[in-house]
């Protein structure tokens, strides 16, 4: 792949993943598990990831927690420290997976692992930021809605590899 179409392929995932961060902090989530979200916007991380590497993939978290973060409004508040610490972490740990235990997990997998150390690491950041170590027993009820979403993300990307053509030069 040249570096154009590598170049606006990241742009084109930025530009996905922070519209789907801000539209997902607009959408109500009836869940008994308050805070809880779909993580729509980690679709496109595991796709950089597999589309194109680690770099890349922390590359596009960044700047969707960045972009969406500014655009809605919250940049620089506690709920940016935590996306931007669930994103990094979540990153790091499906980067880890894929490529040490690639083996063992299949992209469900890798996404269900992302999906929980997100939800850890955000977990954490709020005890930490609220200076409150109590919140840490909510950690196993988000542990319980990251098992689902962390499923229906790599589904998702599953569905995503099935279907694009191999004539585009993607190679993963």
């Amino acid at each position: 792949m040249n570096k154009t179409r590598r170049l606006v392929l990241l742009a084109l995932l930025v530009a996905i993943a922070a519209a789907l961060h801000i539209v997902e902090g607009w959408l109500p989530v009836p869940m008994p598990v308050p805070g809880a979200k779909l993580g729509l916007a980690n679709i496109v991380s595991l796709l950089a990831l597999i589309m194109f590497g680690w770099r890349e993939a922390l590359y596009v978290a960044v700047s969707r927690v960045l972009l969406g973060s500014l655009f809605g409004g919250i940049l620089l508040g506690p709920a940016f420290a935590m996306s931007m610490g669930g994103a990094l972490i979540s990153v790091i740990s499906m980067t880890y997976i894929h490529k040490k235990h690639r083996r063992l997990f299949s992209l469900v997998g890798v996404s269900v692992v992302g999906a929980v150390a997100h939800n850890v690491t955000q977990v954490a950041l709020a005890s930490i930021i609220v200076y409150s170590p109590g919140l840490l027993w909510y950690a196993p009820y988000m542990l319980l809605f990251a098992i689902p979403t962390g499923l229906f993300i790599g589904l998702a990307v599953n569905y995503f590899f099935a279907k694009i053509p191999a004539k585009y030069g993607i190679n993963w």
